[in-house]
């Protein structure tokens, strides 16, 4: 480990290492320096999740261009707490990962004095919208196509239906069968599900650069409760904003969990609901068309309508991507996620009024 940082930091800086965070995918390191303080954060960056390494190391070296740019314009005195950065490779700089023959890793540095919040109360989802809203606001000057897809085709719609038909042709589990009142509600919603990606080959709805990954514990505080900056950047690629709000509104906005196994304690939290909205649009909304603005409740939908396809998908696959811990778990997830989308739908007219 000490020969991997040696690859971005001086052995000589370098004190103690430890496990941390409680992240699924990557494997993350605090290093301190000699006198006992965090300064650094080593990661082993999964590559069968992320196999576009490179793509993904130069999205992150562009946002961080990007905030840091803005953030010195501003004068903002605390700056270097507001955005990540990452180290170059010593021995090749030009490189902000290190390649060891089996895994890549990388460095980035610490943020001190800053905590994230799990508990989704109003106030942390009006922030969290907030925080999301002027991230992307920032790097909406980023023009389209300097970013690349870290994961190709996470969230188009088309593609994902594509893989629905694909899996029902292959019936790989023998379990197609068994879902028939699923794939018909599926089915009955696909055509609206694809809005879109109609609307933006049509030049009516723009791609943005986006984080993908909105949920409360991607926003980092200060002591003080306000908010300092938006991380995990990983998924930040081009799409469009319903992504974003779409995927807090399935995550955060939902009394349930993603999998709960009895239907009836689903519904739509519309206390949180508004407070993220109101969060969001006090700083997207300096960017925003009226066309996304429009759409932000029916992002929610999207989202959700995706997820319980994405579900579907790996259960009639045989549970080849997504961690079950029962051999039923991806299909109640995809019950529990269909659910969420009626319940959603039953209450899109109230949530599109609060969006006027």
């Amino acid at each position: 480990m000490e020969h991997i940082i040696s690859k971005f930091i001086s052995t000589a800086e370098i004190g103690e290492m430890k496990p941390f965070g409680n992240g699924h995918i990557n494997d993350t390191y605090v290093v301190s320096d000699r006198e006992g303080t965090p300064r650094w954060i080593l990661q082993r960056v999964n590559h069968l999740v992320f196999p576009r390494i490179e793509v993904l190391q130069r999205n992150v070296a562009i946002v961080s261009d990007t905030m840091r740019e803005r953030l010195e314009a501003e004068g903002d005195p605390e700056a270097e707490r507001k955005y990540l950065y990452f180290y170059p490779n010593l021995e090749e700089p030009e490189k902000n990962y290190y390649h060891d023959g089996e895994n890549y890793w990388r460095v980035c540095r610490f943020i001190p004095e800053s905590m994230s919040m799990s508990e989704l109360t109003p106030k942390a989802a009006r922030y969290a919208g907030a925080a999301f809203g002027q991230f992307e606001e920032i790097l909406s000057v980023i023009p389209e196509g300097r970013l690349g897809e870290t994961i190709e085709n996470f969230h188009s719609m088309p593609f994902r239906l594509q893989q629905l038909r694909d899996a029902i042709a292959q019936d790989a589990a023998g379990r197609v069968a068994e879902v028939q009142d699923i794939l018909a509600e599926i089915d009955r919603r696909a055509d609206s599900m694809l809005l879109q990606e109609k609307l933006y080959a049509e030049g009516k709805l723009p791609k943005r650069t986006i984080h993908c990954d909105t949920k409360v514990d991607n926003v980092l505080f200060d002591k003080s409760g306000a908010v300092l900056c938006v991380v995990d950047w990983d998924t930040v690629m081009p799409g469009f904003i319903l992504s974003d709000v779409g995927d807090f509104i399935r995550t955060g906005v939902n009394f349930a969990p993603e999998d709960e196994a009895d239907l009836s304690k689903i519904g739509v939290n519309m206390e949180i609901y508004k407070a993220f909205v109101e969060g969001y649009l006090s700083t997207a909304g300096k960017f925003l068309t009226p066309t996304e603005r429009s759409l932000i409740a029916y992002g929610g939908r999207l989202m959700t309508y995706m997820q319980t396809v994405r579900f579907l998908v790996d259960y009639l696959n045989g549970d080849t991507y997504f961690k079950i811990h029962s051999p039923k778990h991806n299909l109640q997830r995809t019950r529990a996620q269909l659910r969420y989308l009626e319940c959603l739908e039953e209450k899109a007219a109230e949530m599109e009024a609060l969006l006027q």
